[in-house]
């Protein structure tokens, strides 16, 4: 499971390099790179320039190895194979539901709606998350890209009954408004 929401810039234009060097090492080797090699050349870059990154990066693939695998490469060039990684402005609000309802061995179809389920509460709670999810699912089968559009999430916030806001009860000139 991979959840990326980071800082845009910096991680395309690591993600450009990356791409360049993969492909210049299956032209070489005759064979594409594994996920660990892809997520060292991410360290790697990470690393040399960590006086200039604002972002750490998630790697995630399917190599014939190793089959499916998560790397996380934070600020200073670690790299952490991890069951899942997340990332971003709206990560933060992410780590309780992502411990509580996350579990090992959940089928392609169960994995892609908690995605959409955990990047929807990114999307409610953080300004800077966007308004649709895409998810992508890379396995020995290949890469399948899906969209969900923003009216398709789902809310976090329909059960609260509306409020009035202080500008209208300002306008409405009474006390009485707030008693609503």
């Amino acid at each position: 499971m991979l959840l990326i929401i980071l800082q845009a810039a910096d991680t395309q234009i690591i993600s450009d390099y990356v791409r360049y060097f993969l492909h210049q090492h299956t032209i070489q080797l005759g064979q594409p790179a594994t996920v660990k090699v892809a997520s060292n050349l991410v360290r790697l870059l990470a690393y040399q320039n960590k006086s200039m990154l604002q972002a750490g990066m998630i790697v995630g693939g399917w190599d014939k190895y190793e089959g499916g695998q998560i790397y996380s490469v934070p600020l200073g060039g670690t790299i952490l194979r991890q069951p899942f990684a997340i990332g971003g402005s709206g990560s933060s609000y992410l780590y309780g539901l992502m411990d509580h309802e996350w579990k090992e061995g959940m089928t392609q179809e169960e994995a892609e709606k908690f995605v959409v389920k955990v990047v929807s509460l990114a999307i409610a709670r953080d300004g800077a998350s966007g308004g649709v999810v895409r998810t992508v699912t890379i396995n020995e089968a290949g890469v399948k890209r899906s969209f969900h559009p923003g009216d398709k999430l789902p809310l976090w916030h329909e059960e609260m009954e509306p409020q009035n806001s202080l500008l209208d009860i300002l306008a409405a000139g009474s006390s009485d408004a707030m008693v609503q």
